[in-house]
């Protein structure tokens, strides 16, 4: 083991006397660069363009739209201001919540493009079993 130790360091210092870097060292920048942009390509960029999605569609939010929260209320949205949404849930109960909060619209125009793109639930009536 010792004498193993000292062969390779003896070969290192030779290398890099010799001008060549230990390690191979443009092979090892050329791999760290292609790492990042591969995170960039498959995490970063998708990431981003749902953020600016999500964005789009707070600030497109209008009186009437049928939305849900990231708490799973679902609501009538009945004022918008800058930073909050007030939206009717049940009845006469209304909440004030964030706009940020705001994770969806589930109107009828949104679900129904939603099933013609194959992404909305099948809403045809199932058959319930008796236990």
């Amino acid at each position: 083991m010792n004498l193993l130790y000292i062969i390779l360091q003896a070969q290192g210092g030779a290398a890099s006397a010799a001008g060549q870097p230990a390690g191979g060292g443009l092979g090892f920048w050329v791999m760290i660069i292609l790492m990042f942009v591969v995170m960039w390509l498959f995490m970063i960029r998708p990431q981003r363009k749902q953020q600016k999605e999500l964005e789009n569609f707070r600030n497109s939010l209008k009186k009437g739209d049928k939305v849900v929260t990231a708490g799973g209320i679902y609501g009538t949205i009945q004022e918008i201001q800058d930073r909050t949404v007030l939206i009717k849930v049940d009845g006469e109960v209304k909440l004030r919540v964030d706009k940020n909060s705001i994770q969806r619209d589930y109107s009828e125009s949104s679900i129904q493009n939603g099933q013609q793109n194959g992404q909305g639930n099948d809403n045809t009536p199932k058959k319930q079993e008796k236990y």
